[in-house]
């Protein structure tokens, strides 16, 4: 071989070996492992594979990001933490309370809205009547009353107590009372219990579960009753044994408590639970 085809032949040699260069440097794949560090195992692999690394997903750069490209990690090979779900509580509607089963007392006008018949209201069991003030005060069950017209009034009501009864203390000092009526499950207990115990012996009230409270005017009742009605005294006096005829001559014949006391009271105010 001449000199000068050893010469041609290196030439060729050096441009293939140039131009191979320059294809690799131009070369994508190459690129892209030439921007990353290659002391990853994994590039190196990827390398020598000839596959082009994993692009990173779209998404905005992180400070960690940034963090790992200066250590020369690729963040995109690394798992991603899922972020802990935000759960936003929604308040729950806000339960109403019931309303109360009972009604409130409301006050009526006797004279327009008066149901009851006048000529039953204290047969039976009776109804209760009420007499003292916010010291001290009783009650007792009443089967004797009216109610009606007198001196040109047409709300008066008619009450009788015996003498030995402990709640005529009360009336002969009073210048308001009530007289209430029950609904029927409460009456039968209450107006029992009321006209077989004297208050002399114990808080009747008390023993019930009944609650006392006043009217404006000071005048106790209870607020389990389902009617009051509250009574200005106008008159009372004891019933004269001379004028006795033979209906009430026969019952205080044989009636230990005693000749009763006639009070007479006008109504001043009236509640009831419509």
């Amino acid at each position: 071989m001449t000199t000068s085809n050893a010469l041609n032949i290196l030439l060729a040699v050096a441009l293939v070996f140039v131009c191979a260069r320059l294809y690799y440097a131009t070369t994508p794949a190459f690129a892209t492992f030439d921007a990353v560090d290659s002391d990853s195992d994994e590039t190196v692999r990827d390398f020598h594979e000839g596959h082009t690394l994993p692009e990173a997903p779209a998404k905005p750069a992180s400070a960690s990001d940034f963090a790992l490209a200066a250590l020369g990690a690729d963040a995109s090979a690394l798992p991603v933490p899922k972020a802990d779900a935000v759960t936003t509580a929604t308040p729950s509607a806000k339960k109403e309370e019931p309303a109360p089963t009972v009604d409130e007392f409301k006050p009526f006008d006797v004279k327009r809205e008066f149901a009851d018949n006048p000529f039953d209201i204290f047969t039976g069991k009776g109804m209760l009547l009420c007499a003292g003030d916010r010291e001290k005060s009783n009650a007792m069950t009443i089967g004797w009353g009216g109610l009606g017209t007198l001196w040109g009034r047409n709300d008066a009501v008619t009450v009788y107590v015996a003498e030995k009864r402990h709640t005529k203390l009360f009336m002969d000092k009073a210048a308001y009372f009530t007289v209430m009526a029950f609904d029927k499950e409460k009456q039968a207990n209450i107006l029992d219990y009321m006209g077989r115990n004297s208050g002399r012996d114990g808080d009747k009230a008390a023993a019930l579960g009944l609650h006392l409270a006043y009217t404006e005017r000071g005048t106790p009742y209870y607020e389990e009753a389902e009617m009051v009605l509250e009574c200005e005294m106008m008159y009372s006096a004891p019933f004269d044994p001379a004028g006795m005829r033979d209906v009430p001559q026969k019952l205080y014949s044989n009636f230990p408590a005693g000749v009763h006391t006639m009070y007479i009271g006008r109504i001043v105010s009236a509640l009831h639970r419509p």
